[in-house]
């Protein structure tokens, strides 16, 4: 997920010239919801469809929709683009949708396109990432910060001592932020015979590559890898050790401790086959699911409060007053890999 500064500028300014017509087009990702709830029609916009993750949840989003009687537009992919994402709402916007669900790609400009839909009066459910300001009803969303806790935790009950890195995302999102500093802050802590080495990678496979090559040219002795997004870095990851002749499956000599975070189907294969030790399971299914579920009873004029649900999570208000339902996410090994009930089992 790309995302700078500049284009936040950019952003804001987009947000003007839209207000009245839309300056750009949208892709069509998908297919439409089911049957019409009665509370019009919804709009749902993607981050981008470059990762398996994102692909899944893209698929997930028709079948959530119709379960929750959810008349959802085809999805729009905003293909890791800040600007063109507000363009895409401003679009959806001007075909006249009565609610918004939103994976957002950089969690300031965001804002932009949320102050859009609350001049029209359409309330907005935001996916996957917290917006730093700006009016949602709800943020459907894992706990990211016990992202890099479980993370931290399992390498460094399986690496002792010596180097580990992290393969970053987007630091101008907070998932981001909150993974990569609940990795370092937990190290810290708890592992201090661990040296952290970092990857700002930006959620660019080429990035994260690149610079794990130029990293390990330095580190050959590196022991542990925590990867924040497997739907970008797990390829480019493997490819890399392998070119190197450093991939070498768990329980061999000089096997290098990988725990990611999605649980895409790849990484449990990957997990499988002893290339990767572990993943946190990012709920692709969920994220849909609840998404339709909040949009339609924000449309509906419904109002939820800080507490436990009833789908096993717990609902937060953020620093910000803005409610975040944070859903459960597994570590997934070896042990557990072949779990039914794992989202990554079901797709085909």
């Amino acid at each position: 997920m790309r995302s700078s500064q500049p284009v936040r500028a950019v952003a804001m300014a987009a947000c003007a010239a839209l207000a009245l017509t839309a300056c750009g087009s949208t892709k069509d990702t998908g297919g439409s919801g089911g049957k019409a709830g009665g509370e019009g029609k919804v709009g749902v916009v993607l981050p981008l469809l470059t990762s398996p993750f994102w692909q899944s949840y893209n698929d997930y989003v028709p079948k959530m929709a119709k379960s929750e009687d959810v008349d959802a537009l085809k999805t729009v992919n905003s293909n890791s683009d800040p600007t063109q994402q507000i363009t895409d709402i401003n679009n959806q916007l001007n075909q006249g949708v009565k609610g918004l669900v939103v994976a957002p790609l950089d969690s300031a400009a965001i804002s932009a396109g949320l102050d859009q839909a609350e001049r029209k009066g359409v309330p907005v459910v935001a996916v996957d990432v917290a917006p730093e300001k700006g009016k949602v009803a709800m943020v459907v969303r894992a706990n990211n910060v016990a992202y890099g806790q479980k993370a931290c935790d399992y390498l460094g009950k399986q690496v002792k001592s010596g180097k580990v890195v992290q393969i970053m995302g987007d630091l101008a999102s907070v998932n981001g932020r909150e993974r990569s500093k609940a990795f370092r802050d937990c190290v810290k802590d708890k592992y201090p015979k661990l040296k952290v080495l970092e990857i700002p990678a930006k959620w660019e496979s080429d990035t994260a590559a690149s610079k794990l090559d130029t990293l390990l040219n330095s580190h050959s002795d590196l022991k542990g890898i925590y990867m924040q997004a497997g739907g970008v870095y797990l390829a480019p990851t493997l490819q890399t050790l392998k070119s190197k002749g450093m991939l070498k499956k768990a329980g061999e000599k000089g096997h290098i401790t990988i725990v990611s975070n999605d649980g895409i189907p790849q990484e449990f294969d990957a997990i499988r086959k002893g290339q990767i030790d572990a993943t946190v399971s990012q709920p692709a299914d969920s994220y849909a699911k609840y998404g339709m579920y909040y949009i339609k009873a924000a449309m509906n004029g419904k109002k939820f409060k800080p507490g436990p649900t009833d789908h096993d999570s717990t609902i937060v208000k953020l620093p910000s007053g803005i409610l975040e339902d944070q859903l459960p996410a597994p570590l997934v090994t070896k042990g557990n890999v072949d779990d039914a009930e794992l989202w990554g089992n079901s797709v085909k």
